[in-house]
């Protein structure tokens, strides 16, 4: 239970949370809501792609699915997860609780490759493998970067691996993150991103938007 009263989990392989144990919710919409996917949605007069990495608890896909529909503007969204939680893990998570919307475990029942269409304006799509083994032809507006921290996985922090994001980011597309850690935003310029730094949630100093150049 984190401090807002929404859920996280502890990823034993490499002793991370997957949230902030100060507010799971209000970090996710703070950072990948607000921050990130909410001004391109309003603005959108073509459906909106957003591509995560990695889906993990499926907290960003839910509040993402709930956008879409609130703000009835539909949304095509694409996650990688080379490590699935389980459904006994993912029906313990309170989600729908603390959102006051349905359909949560329709996320992790979803098969692997396939298009889901979950809703009028919500299609689902998550594809079990790799970040570096992942490839698409579509071009994503919006970029929920919520990786590991570098220090548990610096293999996902890399100019490489942020080149290979960015190539899959349309011009103006935009990045948001919880890591501000000067490696990142370096490796983020480096990668033809224009990076800013925002107040961050809860305790949290600063997290970063990058916008495609």
């Amino acid at each position: 239970m984190t401090e807002d009263g929404s859920h996280s989990l502890l990823n034993s392989q490499y002793n991370q949370h997957y949230h902030s144990v100060s507010g799971a919710l209000k970090e996710s919409r703070h950072i990948y809501m607000n921050l990130g996917l909410i001004p391109v949605l309003e603005a959108a007069e073509k459906p909106v792609r957003v591509f995560e990495m990695g889906f993990g608890t499926g907290l960003n896909a839910f509040l993402t699915w709930q956008a879409a529909d609130q703000y009835q503007k539909s949304i095509l969204y694409t996650g990688v997860e080379a490590f699935p939680v389980s459904m006994e893990e993912a029906s313990q998570l309170n989600y729908e609780d603390v959102t006051s919307f349905n359909g949560f475990l329709k996320l992790h029942k979803s098969s692997w490759f396939e298009n889901h269409q979950l809703s009028e304006y919500f299609t689902f799509r998550k594809e079990q493998l790799t970040l570096q083994e992942f490839s698409s032809e579509e071009l994503f507006d919006v970029i929920f970067y919520d990786a590991f921290d570098p220090k548990a996985q610096p293999e996902l922090w890399t100019e490489e691996i942020l080149g290979k994001i960015a190539s899959q980011t349309c011009p103006g597309g935009v990045l948001v993150t919880y890591s501000s850690k000067g490696i990142v935003k370096r490796a983020l310029a480096a990668a033809g991103f224009s990076v800013e730094k925002h107040k961050g949630p809860g305790k949290k100093w600063h997290v970063l938007k990058a916008t495609k150049i």
